[in-house]
């Protein structure tokens, strides 16, 4: 197999803010797969809180790519070959590989995976700001998408008040916060019964990765509390029932679809619930996220959405649900 890599700048629709920061564009990478006449394409988002980059992605697929061999659909044998590091890299490779193998049978990769074409409906994301602000562009997307997640952690005192503010705008729409590690305890279990009360399903990562009051905000909240930052891959998860409800996958910080559905099965086993994530990407990185998304109780698929033009064109938004194509491989092309 030939394998190949190049950098991709995305520019979003508009400037997208969490607590640790503000940006206007996002950079992926493309990686390529060729097999005879046949071409398999995957997207790595590397996250910057894991100190990956299109730099260090971009190497790791120069550097490794001869390992792939000629059979793509060795996978034991070739995530064997392949450095356990550069997740985003790992997951890129993943898809490209199930692509390929999709095309070469002539199946979608949900199906391939024995899976259900579609999942849960996806949340749209209000990224932070103050709380009029963010009530006015959940009234803009309230009829699109069937429920919200709001980013908190604004260190201002008022998160409790953007998600009144939000509530007010939207009052029938499922609610869920994510607060990218922003609150002590102390802040949590002041906010989350207030949110409780405002209807608000779940909070995602309230404190840092790793903070010791893990296990007590999760025996003293109201709320169920889905962890991020603290679930990277398979062997986390294990000490994530400890400290919270759920867990939040991410394709590109757990390395791909094989291993996504490794922390599923593990997650399940502990009874814990399972929420599928994303990174800014394209219809191309969506993709690979939806072809497993029936998997999960809760999707936050909206990346592709968020970008002003998005490059891979294939999953549908349909009634608030992104639903991959139903065609060989990921069922994405180049747009034009």
């Amino acid at each position: 197999m030939k394998v190949s890599a190049e950098i991709v700048q995305l520019d979003l629709a508009e400037t997208f803010v969490i607590s640790r920061g503000a940006r206007d564009h996002e950079e992926v990478v493309v990686v390529t797969i060729e097999h005879g006449d046949v071409v398999g394409y995957g997207e790595a988002a590397p996250i910057e809180r894991y100190d990956e980059s299109v730099a260090s992605t971009l190497a790791y697929v120069e550097a490794h790519g001869w390992r792939l061999g000629d059979d793509p659909f060795a996978l034991e044998e070739i995530w064997a070959q392949l450095p356990k590091r550069e997740y985003a890299a790992r997951a890129a490779i993943d898809a490209a590989l199930y692509d390929l193998q999709g095309k070469l049978v002539g199946r979608p990769v949900w199906n391939l995976l024995g899976l259900r074409r579609a999942g849960p409906p996806t949340s749209w994301t209000i990224w932070l700001g103050d709380p009029d602000d963010m009530a006015r562009r959940a009234r803009r997307a309230e009829s699109r998408f069937q429920r919200l997640k709001l980013k908190l952690g604004g260190r201002d005192g008022l998160d409790v008040e953007r998600v009144a503010a939000v509530r007010r705008a939207a009052p029938d729409h499922p609610l869920q916060v994510d607060v990218n590690e922003a609150w002590s305890l102390d802040e949590a279990l002041d906010a989350l019964p207030q949110l409780a009360d405002l209807g608000v399903e779940y909070c995602e990562q309230p404190l840092r990765a790793g903070d010791p009051f893990g296990p007590e905000l999760k025996a003293r909240s109201p709320l169920p509390i889905y962890v991020d930052e603290d679930c990277h891959t398979l062997d986390d998860v294990a000490a994530c029932a400890e400290r919270a409800h759920g867990i939040n996958v991410k394709l590109a910080k757990s390395g791909g679809i094989r291993e996504a559905l490794r922390m599923v099965h593990a997650a399940r086993a502990l009874g814990l619930g399972c929420m599928l994530g994303c990174m800014v990407e394209s219809g191309l990185g969506i993709a690979a996220g939806a072809s497993i998304a029936s998997l999960f109780d809760h999707v936050d698929l909206d990346g592709n959405i968020l970008i002003a033009r998005d490059p891979w064109p294939g999953v549908q938004l349909v009634d608030g649900v992104q639903v991959p194509a139903d065609a060989p491989g990921l069922g994405v092309r180049p747009a034009p």
